[in-house]
């Protein structure tokens, strides 16, 4: 399998295999980003948490992380087989992200207008 984000700015994978949730010969879920994968767990942590204990334990939801490209993600659920912690581990993964984008781009935009005013005076 080759790892590369493959990511939209939505998150969606870009020609990539969504992840498709089984119990035994059905297919109970599906997630084709992050946030579907978030939003399947909840729901299925009411609905069949043994199924998502099983893809938790057999590495399933692991592998597909690392294909799409969520190296970091991936990582941290490796030997979590418990649901509800693998949901708050998704969770926290989502809004740490969303924070760390919002902080870094004002530091980015001070550096650009300070490099611009040193390049007027010159």
């Amino acid at each position: 399998m080759s790892v590369g984000t493959g990511l939209r700015g939505d998150g969606e994978s870009l020609g990539k295999e969504p992840f498709y949730f089984k119990s035994f010969d059905r297919v109970i879920g599906v997630a084709h980003n992050l946030n579907e994968l978030r939003s399947e767990f909840e729901r299925l942590l009411n609905v069949d948490p043994k199924a998502l204990e099983y893809h938790l334990r057999e590495g399933h939801i692991v592998q597909w992380l690392e294909y799409i490209g969520e190296i970091e993600l991936a990582s941290k659920l490796i030997g979590v087989s418990d649901p509800g912690r693998a949901y708050e581990i998704i969770g926290n993964y989502l809004t740490k992200g969303r924070d760390t984008n919002t902080e870094e781009r004002p530091a980015v935009k001070q550096r650009r207008s300070k490099r611009s005013r040193g390049s007027r005076r010159a």
